[in-house]
């Protein structure tokens, strides 16, 4: 097993406190020992980001059976995308943004082909991910508040939209890597 990554150690180690406040909280609350909208509320925010979190570890265990290919149609460069990019100056902030399984991009260990499906995979996450945030709204019918579980949605969909928008940027770069490496390979 491959040592896990600093995102990836404080995404398990959220969960873990986050769960643990949570526990406390909503046993302390819904026992009635103390009836309390600071400690329900507690109870609920750190709930959240445990099930924000898991959600997402969960998920990208699942994906990684799925055999996700970059070869796909969906993962095809758009032409608008360079565009968007540009005004986005993507490749300014790009090599900031955390990655949680930093080895599934090494090109010492892996292949060109891997990566670019690797990419696609995390790509594929990311977009589920954008779809476990909206199901938060469904928070509101138990406690209410859905206002506040909407910000937080939009909030976390922002957040991973960083990462899809880093794959499709980074991707079509190793295709014509993998396309370069194949015209090569014929004339040798």
């Amino acid at each position: 097993m491959s040592k896990k990554s600093g995102p990836a150690i404080f995404m398990y180690t959220v969960i873990a406190v986050a769960l643990s406040i949570a526990a406390v909280c909503f046993g302390l609350y819904y026992s009635g020992v103390f009836k309390n909208g600071v400690l329900l509320w507690t109870g609920v925010v750190t709930f959240t980001l445990t099930y924000h979190f898991w959600g997402r570890i969960i998920m990208g265990n699942i994906t990684k059976h799925r055999g996700i290919r970059h070869d796909h149609w969906w993962f095809k460069e758009r032409k608008f995308e360079k565009k968007l990019y540009r005004l986005l100056r993507v490749h300014k902030w790009k090599e900031k943004v955390l990655t949680f399984d930093p080895d599934a991009f090494n090109r010492e260990v892996h292949s060109l082909e891997e990566i670019a499906n690797a990419m696609s995979k995390a790509e594929t996450d990311h977009w589920i991910n954008q779809l476990i945030s909206l199901y938060t709204l469904l928070f509101s019918l138990l406690w209410g508040a859905f206002p506040i579980f909407l910000v937080t949605a939009i909030a976390a969909m922002i957040f991973d939209a960083q990462f899809i928008v880093v794959q499709r940027f980074n991707r079509p770069y190793v295709l014509r890597l993998i396309e370069r490496k194949e015209r090569r390979a014929k004339v040798a």
